[in-house]
């Protein structure tokens, strides 16, 4: 009986770590194809653009203009592509090309106060603490080591610069979009449980109150709507991208980007986006921010990442349109989702920022860890 009890035990063990095992792999592959597919979302039967915004569609929202993501991609290129990812995830990220990381200044962050000049310090990815008008907050906060809800998915190259202990009181933090390299449910949690308030796009409080979060501490937003929290006025606006976070979710949620502005100054958020005319837009109907945080990573390969990824030409290209007076490059060197070299996108911006007759004054390369005033 001891033997029997013993090879059903064994067994049942065998059958829960392969079980483990099957949901991380598939968990893996809903976050491959969140960085690598979506096709075009239906058209809006109703049409009247005047009752209903032109990016809303029935069951979900799309992009107004411009091509979807992963529209046209050969069915090679997307297996290849994933194949690639699948065995990268696979081996150790190296340290090659990596960015530095640095230790903040914990006192200057600590001691931040109403009246001091504005900072941002890169935490790493699109993770930015940002204090402004005597208020700390985050945008796309992940502390995660994988962009994915298990331990197989894209590596982390670098550690966040601060670990979340260390950060000073968090008033808000702002979530673009559904994607696990920016919507991190663990961080959420962490945060909400010291009184953090979340602000997401339409249709993503369902997701985040789905985990240990209070309902009255998330707030969904349109493009284009305001409130104002803490002083500061928090504004959603449009970003040309996508969503999904399972397999049968793609586009329910809506993506974004964030403008927050107090003390006379503006700081823009993009999120993950592609080039689309809503720079500009941002720029006339708000104003040009004094700082904007812009992406400038994942656009390899090009046939898949084009349609909702800037590549550095085209941020620094994003950087005029919105007339911004700089700029902080994030979302490349930490996690390991796409195909270029980890070292290339910060030396593609500044070069192509310096042709572009800004340079390296105004549209900053950061470590890990540095803190910018501005």
């Amino acid at each position: 009986m001891c033997d029997t009890a013993l090879m059903k035990s064994t067994g049942t063990r065998r059958l829960s770590s392969l079980s483990a095992l099957s949901r991380g792999v598939a968990a893996f592959v809903i976050v491959l194809l969140g960085c690598a597919t979506a096709q075009a979302a239906d058209s809006d039967p109703r049409g009247d653009t005047r009752v209903s915004p032109a990016h809303h569609i029935v069951g979900g929202f799309r992009n107004p203009k411009g091509k979807a993501h992963g529209e046209g991609v050969s069915a090679w290129t997307m297996f290849s592509f994933l194949a690639r990812r699948i065995g990268s995830s696979l081996v150790p990220p190296g340290a090659n090309g990596v960015p530095a990381r640095v230790r903040p200044d914990r006192a200057l962050l600590d001691g931040y106060e109403l009246g001091d000049p504005p900072t941002a310090t890169w935490i790493g990815h699109s993770t930015v603490l940002v204090q402004l008008g005597g208020v700390s907050f985050l945008t796309d906060p992940t502390w995660s080591s994988t962009a994915s809800p298990t331990a197989l998915g894209p590596k982390r190259y670098v550690k966040p610069a601060l670990a979340m202990r260390e950060l000073p009181p968090i008033s808000f933090a702002v979530v673009s979009h559904n994607h696990y390299d920016h919507l991190h449910l663990g961080t959420l949690e962490r945060l909400a449980a010291g009184g953090t308030r979340i602000f997401v796009p339409l249709a993503n409080k369902d997701i985040v109150t789905g985990a240990d979060l209070a309902p009255e501490l998330v707030t969904e937003l349109d493009w284009w709507q305001s409130t104002v929290y803490d002083g500061l006025r928090i504004t959603c606006v449009p970003a040309q991208h996508w969503s999904r976070r399972g397999l049968f979710d793609e586009n329910r949620s809506l993506w974004a980007g964030w403008v927050v502005e107090g003390e006379g100054k503006v700081f823009y958020f993009a999120g993950d986006t592609a080039m689309f005319d809503g720079f500009a837009e941002i720029a006339e109907r708000i104003g040009p921010p004094d700082l904007a945080a812009l992406p400038i990573g994942a656009y390899q390969p090009v046939e898949i990442m084009k349609p909702s990824h800037l590549n550095p030409e085209e941020a620094v290209q994003a950087a005029l349109e919105l007339r911004a007076k700089r700029t902080l490059a994030v979302h490349f060197g930490t996690f390991d989702l796409t195909d270029e070299p980890v070292d290339e996108p910060p030396r593609r911006y500044l070069a192509a920022s310096e042709r572009a007759g800004r340079g390296a004054e105004v549209d900053w390369v950061s470590e890990v860890g540095g803190t910018w005033r501005w």
